[in-house]
């Protein structure tokens, strides 16, 4: 095994600009408002799992049914359009059905919004460049910043106010479909081999 901690530092940079834990506090509100608790332990463990899953598999479960890292990227772009556009305009596209109780540790939470489309692509992406144990730890680091994130998120409400999240909600609501706007342009291109 070959630590660097360059390569460490730099893969938890990526992945957590991705992930975007802070960016997402508003989304966290909202879920533990409609649930009444959100299982911060249960969310951050279920995501890292299918984080270091797709880690190892991504590439070869894509394959296997015939999905390319692009066509998987651009879906995921439609994903991140939908929930920015649920931020910036304050409505509700996904309707959870009544009838099933909202299991929030796992969707949306743990997925797609911690381990979404943007960082099981990125995940691929690093994996190209460095080496797999760097990954990991780089992955576990997001992990526990991540359950901090979940655990303080009450208090980071307090702090902040309903229009302080309210305008925060806004403000990463834009990035992030500025985000999936760029996901959907870099890998509509490649997907159609367009130069």
């Amino acid at each position: 095994m070959q630590f660097n901690f360059k390569d460490i530092f730099t893969a938890f940079m990526v992945l957590f600009a991705v992930i975007d834990i802070i960016g997402n506090i508003p989304i966290v509100i909202d879920l533990r408002k409609k649930a009444g608790h959100i299982q911060s332990g249960k969310a951050s463990f279920i995501a890292g799992v299918i984080l270091i899953v797709f880690l190892f598999l991504g590439k070869s479960i894509l394959n296997l049914i015939g999905i390319d890292v692009n066509s998987f990227a651009v879906a995921g772009s439609f994903i991140l359009f939908f929930i920015a556009l649920e931020m910036i305009l304050g409505i509700t596209l996904y309707k959870q059905d009544e009838s099933a109780p909202l299991n929030t540790a796992v969707f949306p939470l743990a997925f797609p919004l911690i381990a979404g489309p943007g960082s099981l692509t990125t995940l691929l992406s690093l994996r190209a460049e460095f080496k797999i144990e760097n990954i990991i730890i780089a992955v576990l680091m997001n992990v526990i910043i991540i359950y901090a994130v979940l655990k303080t998120s009450g208090r980071i409400e307090r702090i902040l106010g309903v229009n302080g999240i309210n305008i925060i909600r806004k403000i990463f609501g834009v990035i992030l479909l500025a985000i999936a706007v760029k996901l959907f342009a870099h890998n509509i291109k490649a997907l159609f081999d367009i130069v």
